[in-house]
Formats: C-alpha cells, structure tokens, sequence
C-alpha cells in the first residue's frame, strides 16, 4: 500500500473544499443527539481537522485528548483550542493509549480509512469497561445524494466521487453497512440513525443560508426530522461498546 500524505488530504482544492460551513453546523446537532450517551468525564477524539469539533468537546468534557494524523492539522487545532488538549501526532493503526477511555469520538473519519474494521477493533480496545464509541459518517442515501445519482452527477448512491477520492475517503457508508462494520469489530451497538435531513448539497446549504433564504430554525426542522428519516439524513452514526471479545 502507497504511503498517504495526511496534510494534502486535508488541504482545500481549487475544484472543492474540505469542509464546508454546514459542516460546522452539523456539529451541534451531533453533540445534542449523542449526549444522553456519554459515560465519564473523559474523551478522545480521532481526528480533529482544525479542531472545530474538538473545541465543542472541551465544553462537555474535563479532560480531551486527540489522534490525528497531519500534524498540519494538529498545529491549526492547538491554536484553536489552547494547551488544555492533550494531541497525539499518530496514525490510529499505530497509536498506543496510556490509558482507556470512556468516550470516544470518531467523526466523519471511518470513511477515510484503509482497513476500517481492523481500526474499530483497536478502537473497541481503547474504551474502559462503560466506555461508548460514537461513529458518525456522511450518508450514501442522504436525500441529496439520491437526488445527484438521479441527475446523473454520481454512479451510484455508494460511490467514491473525484472530490471525496482526493480528501481521502475510501468508502461511502449506508447506515447498514456502517452497523456491519462495526459489528465486525466485535464491539456491540447500542443505538443508531441519522443526523439532520439533507436535501441540498453541503455548497448549496452553505449558499443558502447566506443568502438568508433558510435559517437556524429551517435547519432545526431539518434535525428533528431526521430523527423520523434517518436513512435520508446528512450523517448516520452507530454508538457501541466493548463486546465480549474485546
């Protein structure tokens, strides 16, 4: 397998961005659908991009600790979010934990891994006895990108596209393929679904909330019926446990 260049999969490419402002926003509605899970009072993340997410995590949690593979990103991230963060410059299929913890986030990064339910497994050996990961994925059947297969801008609703390929990503995730990966790893499910319905495109949302033509309650209609549609939600997610044979 070629090496991969984490800080060029990070970086914004004149035809596409990495992450887009509803990106950003999502964020929120994922904290409110995972906080009845968490345990502790602790968190890893894996993967942090420029620490958006990471500065959300120091609010619920004392103690935040992250993996991240681009140290281009690690350097953006610890300006954002200051010295109380703990960062661990390492590929996820070498690091090795001091200690286990009891919540641990892994969001919107499975896709970009080679050997995704190897990584699970290993994560699944990173959790305390009560410990909970809560993965979060962008969604094949997202209304939006059912709507590009029919306009013909994408193959197939799974497909990898050009842009998606050149961030990274090395698969694209229904919620049954996400819970049979997962499943794989031996660690055991305890809820999932889908974040936020999404019928436009991330550049589209992005336009039309600058131009005023939706608003945060626009999108606040979006999140509680996503919770009634998750199959046609911007994101899915799975929060499991330890299995048995972990």
């Amino acid at each position: 397998m070629t090496s991969r260049d984490y800080n060029a999969e990070a970086r914004d490419h004149p035809e596409h961005q990495y992450a887009y402002e509803f990106d950003y926003l999502m964020h929120a509605y994922m904290l409110k659908t995972f906080a009845p899970f968490f345990v502790g009072n602790d968190v890893l993340e894996l993967g942090c991009f420029e620490g958006h997410f990471t500065k959300l995590l120091q609010k619920q949690f004392a103690t935040v600790e992250v993996v991240e593979a681009s140290s281009d990103c690690i350097a953006i991230a610890s300006a954002n979010v200051g010295n109380e963060v703990r960062f661990h410059h390492s590929t996820f299929e070498t690091f090795e934990p001091e200690r286990r913890y009891d919540n641990i986030f892994l969001i919107h990064t499975l896709e970009h891994l080679d050997h995704p339910v190897e990584v699970l497994n290993r994560i699944g050996g990173w959790l305390s006895e009560r410990g909970r990961l809560f993965v979060a994925a962008p969604n094949a059947r997202a209304a939006s990108r059912q709507i590009a297969v029919n306009m013909g801008l994408i193959d197939h609703a799974a497909a990898v596209t050009h842009a998606e390929a050149e961030h990274g990503h090395r698969v694209t995730y229904s919620l049954d393929t996400l819970k049979a990966d997962v499943r794989a790893a031996k660690l055991r499910p305890v809820t999932q679904g889908g974040i936020v319905f999404k019928g436009l495109a991330n550049f589209q949302f992005d336009a039309a909330l600058k131009a005023g033509i939706i608003s945060k309650e626009y999108l606040d209609g979006c999140f509680e019926l996503g919770r009634v549609y998750p199959d046609l939600c911007s994101s899915i997610y799975v929060i499991s446990e330890r299995g048995a044979d972990i």
